[in-house]
């Protein structure tokens, strides 16, 4: 496929080398000169310099009257070049369409994206303040997603050293903890050496494990990993940081999590005074999230979470090391670049990156459209997990998940079939209309989702 995507940030960089290195031809619309010198020099691409909202630039992508464009995603910063290039596009003849908008009013509504001609409009701020929650909500979880329309979860759980589950085969688990709903999907050691485990793979001290469980029963899967692990309800958490993310965190902490104690700190007055009206009951302090008497006269050390959620990396780094420092029970940091990923182990913070979730639910629509309800990209680990409804008709229908003898590297993580959430074993029969998670490394899915009759897009 011919695709064109305006943006050549974090975002548009990840799309397109993940596209490019599955063969399709990608141009990218780019209008900052360092990013595409950086585009340049980094990915196998053709680069056109230029606003993305002028019909003229878009042409030399080839979006024009003789359009042979068949996708175009515009995934720059700004929502208005966004959506003029899409509507550009969409006028050309191009046949799908996705757009980014940072403006949560754009994506309240489908009518906004349906008027312009764009198939998608995504922001990503509300699935990553979930994210966020959930991160929250399990002080020992350090990577989350939600499945099957939040009944399920992956988190990433380390084995701390009074666990239970040391020493114990995958097979056991079940025979042992008949009640627990669990699936642990990649294992990986302390020498950051990563498997897909089967049942005889054994548990060990410092292995980092992807789990799917239900949301329901994570707090219990929590105490087995880390028996010394505080799951009580939370009773005080500070966010930094009054933007578009920081402001849904916190609406978000205010619907789930009840009368918790709030603090929202922001440096700009205007923001302060408006988000005290919109918040409520929560605090709202205008002030620097590291200022250390701020911090300290609002009981930092008592606190279970602070989240910073300003617009600069690296400010979110060292404010969140700094109030883990300051005794906060779990300290998050919202980061765009990679660059900085590998820091937050050794901040002992917990990272959670939009630019990744955005680009994951890029890349589903376009790779599976109209089948996958979901597409979660775990970069760390290169694994995806796909979520979809087993197709009508298909020819493994009826069969055993033994006789579809999977290759290595693939697994069924959980099914849910009518009201009921299954942990599938080799005896378990594959029906019509089932809504299965799919989990493989990245080299692997395509296969495997082809198997369940999820064909990936190579028009």
């Amino acid at each position: 496929m011919k695709i064109v995507i305006v943006g050549a940030g974090e975002v548009g960089k990840y799309i397109a080398n993940t596209l490019t290195s599955e063969g399709h031809d990608v141009y990218m619309v780019e209008q900052n000169p360092d990013n595409v010198k950086n585009v340049q020099d980094e990915l196998d691409v053709q680069v056109i310099q230029g606003n993305g909202s002028r019909p003229q630039v878009l042409a030399q992508a080839g979006i024009n009257k003789n359009n042979n464009v068949d996708i175009m995603i515009a995934c720059t910063n700004h929502d208005e070049v966004n959506m003029l290039s899409c509507w550009i596009a969409h006028n050309a003849g191009v046949q799908r369409i996705i757009s980014r908008a940072k403006n949560l009013e754009f994506t309240d509504s489908p009518d906004w994206g349906k008027k312009l001609g764009i198939d998608l409009m995504i922001s990503p701020e509300r699935s990553i303040a979930r994210e966020v929650l959930n991160l929250l909500a399990v002080s020992s979880a350090t990577h989350t997603a939600e499945l099957l329309n939040g009944r399920a979860v992956i988190y990433t759980f380390k084995i701390q050293k009074n666990s239970p589950l040391i020493n114990v085969a995958l097979k056991d688990i079940r025979t042992i903890y008949k009640n627990l709903t669990v699936v642990i999907v990649y294992v990986e050691n302390e020498k950051g050496e990563g498997i897909v485990p089967n049942g005889f793979t054994v548990l060990k001290e410092g292995d980092t494990c992807y789990v799917v469980t239900l949301k329901n029963l994570v707090w219990q899967l929590e105490e087995l990993f880390n028996p010394e692990a505080e799951t009580q309800k939370l009773k005080k958490l500070f966010i930094v940081g009054g933007g578009k993310l920081g402001t849904q965190i916190a609406q978000g902490i205010r619907r789930d999590f009840g009368n918790v104690q709030l603090r929202l700190i922001e440096k700009d007055v205007l923001k302060c005074e408006r988000l005290a009206e919109e918040l409520g009951e929560a605090l709202v302090l205008n002030g620097d999230g590291a200022d250390k008497k701020l911090l300290s006269d609002e009981g930092i050390e008592e606190a279970d979470g602070y989240v910073c959620a300003t617009d600069s990396d690296e400010i979110n780094l060292i404010y969140a090391g700094l109030a883990k420092k300051m005794g906060v029970k779990k300290s998050i940091a919202i980061i765009k670049q990679k660059r900085y990923q590998d820091l937050s182990e050794k901040l002992e913070i917990a990272t959670v990156d939009p630019n990744e979730a955005l680009a994951s639910l890029i890349l589903r629509v376009v790779h599976y459209p109209g089948h996958s309800r979901a597409l979660s990209i775990i970069e760390e680990i290169n694994a995806e997990m796909l979520e979809f409804i087993m197709p009508e008709n298909n020819e493994l229908t009826g069969k055993t998940l033994a006789e579809l003898k999977l290759q290595k590297g693939v697994l069924l993580a959980l099914m849910a079939r009518e009201n009921k959430i299954i942990v599938p074993t080799g005896a378990t029969k594959l029906l019509a209309g089932d809504n299965v998670i799919l989990f493989a490394s990245s080299d692997l899915m395509r296969k495997a989702a082809e198997l369940f009759g999820i064909t990936k897009n190579e028009n």
